[in-house]
């Protein structure tokens, strides 16, 4: 096994950290703005999501403290493009779990053959964002 480059882990989730957060807020808009007779099934869907980011914030924040850092109290930018039809939330969405499952990827790069827990956590993470991107790509086919 190689020393975990702590420094650069905490580096890293905290990124994470931010952009879990910063799906919270996406998420919950996303929510609100869902008109239409799908309305119901989407917004409870976007509510999930939005629930699971708080929590993927909150594991990595344990993280971060577990490893003596310090959890960042910002959140990543959030684009508005104020378009709020459902394929247009669909594909944002999209866009998002792409880019968390990209740094998440990274993490564990970094982590790899560093620490088996935190290397098994990050694979977790890397299976849950993979899913999304599946679901979010079999929502979106009916509107192709």
């Amino acid at each position: 096994m190689k020393d975990l480059n702590t420094e650069k882990t905490i580096t890293l989730l905290n990124q994470i950290m931010e952009f879990e957060l910063a799906g919270v807020v996406r998420y919950t808009h996303y929510s609100l703005m869902v008109t239409g007779p799908n309305r119901i099934p989407i917004v409870d869907f976007f509510k999930a999501q939005a629930s699971e980011s708080l929590l993927h914030a909150q594991e990595a924040g344990e993280i971060i403290t577990g490893l003596e850092g310090h959890p960042s109290q910002r959140i990543a930018p959030i684009e508005e493009t104020n378009r709020h039809d459902v394929r247009d939330l669909l594909k944002e969405s999209l866009n998002h779990e792409q880019k968390a499952l990209d740094m998440y990827k990274k993490l564990l790069k970094t982590v790899n053959d560093a620490s088996v827990y935190l290397e098994e956590y990050t694979r977790t993470k890397i299976g849950q964002e993979e899913l999304h991107n599946l679901e979010i790509k079999k929502m979106l086919r009916d509107f192709s």
